[in-house]
């Protein structure tokens, strides 16, 4: 119920005399009637001894707890320095705030939201093996969370298939601005060491400050998964860890794209380009740009199905994701003759001697082609490291994909080294929703259009573009798809195609538009990646983009970024509300016609046969003329109907019912009796098999030709308020759906109105209305 009457507030845009407010973070629900305030908010309890040196609470570790309110969550009320595209969302206890109690208390922090246990470290199974979750001073005697500054080299992989994520956490760790703001280096473990340690992700459109304590899964006293070189450095694990979290548990990061990660570390797009005899002619010079914007790149070489990460023959290993951390043009000196070559250097998270002994590798005859000057300038070093660099010729020849994460306005960084020039962005966040948004892709014409549909301008070509056209990259990406692995849920195939608009469009654009008119571009493939991403080159003008899962019916929340050179504009398209004249918008083959003079004569007759001597009918009267009319006879014929329910004929009275008196007289009756042959007339055009039942996805035209208009929000809540499980809507219910509506369009019509033209209700009529529709 009380989502029904926030729906019904929400529509009426109510004032603020009577408000129901949504919980503000986790765990608080605020209400406010007649500007009082009443909030509830969970227990949460913290219980401190006594100051403690934190080293005497470390050695008592399993006996230490701090308590602290369920609905500390990921974020923090403070935000990100620097932070362009949104601030972190506030809860009650913010990081500072913690940590000062912490200290003050000599407790060392349990994070009880991702707690040393089985849970986090699996979902699906048991771990294989007892795994101890030890803090860096168990682990050794002098922990650093950073020693000398963080490097790519500091990086190696442990157990876990998550070296996608290694990848990107090296080519973040070459970017320094990117790296403080995502891996704060004011940590450590002396100074104000309390066992609590965050971070910094791009969750799906908004940065989110992430605690972890500093509990690490170990082995025999050493980190099983993403460690550093150095063996007191710990930054990596507690990244990992904080990672982890997010996406709900170690388990979850099990297989993915670095690109995923890059945006995550980011907020950046990424790119991914197919190499060998389908790499792009202009790669390099994308590769060379990609570079000066600061652009984050990671490359792979698809997995043998029969072997998990293979070393191949030239030292490249298979489904093993490397990190490109440089691309450079040098100059060769070669006897008789100069020139210059393309080289590409490449890092293997593993940083041991699993490297490329092709030509370019360490140590190759070919570096003697650069003069010494040359060599400084690239700066050559030879160590069983696992980087290596190799020619852009071979690069493309032996790896397969190509990832290139390009930072945007919400990616993190001031005034440093990747302040560069920045793409525009524009993000819309939208949903899937069964029989309701989710019509899969263009092979299902009939439901296609049903998807949300977004309208996005090319406002002015690239500079410099020869063919005066703008470059749209366009990333859909599917929500929370990890951290719902638990759940038994997995990646949908999803894309998207783009349509140009030869002028701006009143509402949605229908099935007949889809019908005869191509797209003007699409997404790479449908695919079950978090992110399709396509760089489409447009001449200026309106286009929409229609986002989809590959098949119908499939549930998902999405959100679409538009990335360009030139800034631009997007909004849904969506449907007014409100309601237009129902004769003229019905089917003109199917047209109602008025009552003839003996038509309402026969209709007095039958209505004053049931309503007696005082000439009105109540709901159950009502149900007995309508079910004699439309149960028997010619209409009987139209489809399969039992009849109606007494609560379908107590909307239909309250419909009518304009004084309230609980009665319909002979005129009230004879206009709802017109309506009703309106509302059958469309329902029979869209029941084709006359089983008494139209689909939700017919059911928004079925309302245009009675006159009704509704955006998406209502339309939902509509098929969730009136369907059936398996999406169907019956007659009954169909009208019932009709008669509220009227009766609220007719409401909010006849309630005055504030400045802003804004439907004022005060506590007692709001509720008397909604309860009796």
């Amino acid at each position: 119920m009380s989502g029904f009457l926030s729906g019904i507030a929400s529509h009426f845009n109510t004032s603020k005399s009577y408000t129901v407010n949504t919980p503000f973070g986790k765990g608080g629900v605020t209400i406010s009637v007649g500007g009082s305030g009443i909030e509830f908010r969970p227990t949460g309890i913290i219980q401190f001894p006594r100051f403690k040196d934190p080293r005497v609470a470390l050695r008592n570790a399993q006996n230490n707890k701090v308590v602290i309110p369920p609905d500390y969550g990921i974020t923090a009320n403070k935000p990100v320095p620097s932070t362009r595209g949104g601030d972190l969302a506030s809860t009650s206890l913010s990081y500072d705030q913690l940590k000062a109690q912490l200290q003050q208390q000599g407790r060392l922090f349990e994070d009880p939201e991702f707690p040393a246990a089985d849970s986090s470290l699996y979902y699906s199974r048991s771990p294989p093996r007892k795994v101890d979750w030890l803090r860096p001073h168990q682990i050794c005697s002098n922990p650093e969370f950073i020693t000398g500054g963080a490097s790519r080299f500091d990086v190696r992989q442990g157990e876990l298939g998550d070296c996608w994520l290694l990848a990107a956490i090296a080519c973040l760790s070459m970017h320094k601005d990117l790296f403080e703001q995502i891996v704060p280096e004011d940590q450590s473990f002396t100074s104000e060491y309390c066992g609590l340690f965050r971070f910094h992700f791009w969750h799906y459109g908004e940065w989110k400050e992430v605690v972890v304590d500093d509990r690490l899964p170990t082995v025999r006293g050493s980190l099983i998964y993403i460690h550093s070189t150095e063996k007191n450095e710990f930054w990596s694990a507690l990244m990992e860890k904080a990672y982890a979290k997010l996406c709900g548990s170690y388990e979850a990061l099990k297989g993915g794209t670095t690109s995923e990660a890059l945006e995550d570390f980011t907020g950046g797009i990424a790119e991914m380009f197919e190499l060998r005899d389908k790499c792009p002619p202009d790669l390099l010079k994308i590769m060379l740009k990609s570079q000066e914007r600061c652009s984050l790149m990671a490359c792979s070489i698809q997995a043998d199905p029969n072997r998990v990460e293979a070393e191949l023959p030239n030292g490249l290993i298979m489904g093993h994701a490397y990190s490109v951390t440089s691309v450079k043009v040098v100059n060769v000196a070669i006897p008789g003759k100069s020139g210059s070559i393309p080289l590409v250097r490449v890092r293997n998270p593993w940083g041991n001697e699993a490297e490329w002994k092709g030509a370019w590798s360490d140590k190759s005859r070919e570096w003697s082609l650069l003069s010494d000057a040359t060599r400084r300038e690239v700066g050559i070093t030879f160590d069983d490291d696992g980087e290596f660099w190799m020619s852009y010729e071979d690069f493309v020849r032996n790896f397969e994909k190509l990832e290139i994460c390009h930072l945007g306005p919400q990616s993190l960084g001031g005034e440093s080294e990747t302040s560069g020039r920045h793409w525009e962005m524009c993000v819309e966040q939208g949903s899937w929703k069964p029989r309701v948004s989710a019509g899969g892709c263009r092979n299902f014409l009939e439901t296609f259009w049903i998807n949300p549909q977004y309208r996005v301008s090319v406002v002015d070509p690239d500079e410099n573009d020869d063919d005066n056209l703008g470059t749209m990259i366009v990333g859909l990406m599917q929500k929370n798809r990890r951290s719902l692995r638990k759940q038994g849920e997995d990646l949908l195939t999803i894309g998207y195609a783009i349509y140009e608009l030869p002028q701006t469009p009143g509402g949605t654009l229908d099935m007949n538009f889809f019908k005869y008119n191509a797209s003007k571009a699409r997404s790479p493939a449908f695919i079950n990646l978090r992110e399709v991403c396509g760089r489409h080159k447009l001449k200026p003008g309106n286009y929409v983009i229609v986002p989809s899962t590959f098949q119908p019916n499939e549930e998902a929340d999405f959100m679409l970024r538009v990335f360009s050179e030139k800034p631009q504009t997007s909004e849904e398209l969506d449907e007014s509300v409100g309601v237009k004249d129902p004769i003229s918008s019905t089917d003109p083959n199917a047209t109602v016609s008025t009552l003839n003079e003996q038509q309402v004569e026969a209709l007095k007759r039958a209505f004053t046969k049931v309503a007696g001597e005082d000439g009105e009918i109540d709901c159950e009267e009502l149900r007995d003329i309508l079910n004699v009319a439309f149960t028997r006879g010619s209409d009987k014929q139209h489809f399969k109907f039992d009849g109606f329910t007494l609560e379908s004929c107590r909307s239909m009275v309250a419909m009518m019912d304009f004084d309230r008196s609980s009665m319909l007289s002979f005129e009230e009756f004879k206009n709802l009796w017109n309506l009703l042959r309106l509302w059958k007339t469309a329902f029979k055009k869209f029941d084709v098999d006359q089983s008494g039942s139209m689909n939700s996805f017919e059911l928004r035209n079925a309302l245009k030709a009675v006159g009704f208009s509704v955006n998406n929000a209502i339309f939902a809540t509509l098929v969730m308020r009136f369907s059936r499980r398996d999406g169907s809507i019956l007659f009954d219910d169909y009208v019932i759906c009709c008669a509220r509506l009227k009766t609220l369009f007719d409401i909010y019509a006849s309630t005055s109105k504030n400045t802003e033209d804004k439907a004022v209700f005060d506590e007692t009529s709001f509720v008397n209305t909604v309860l009796y529709m």
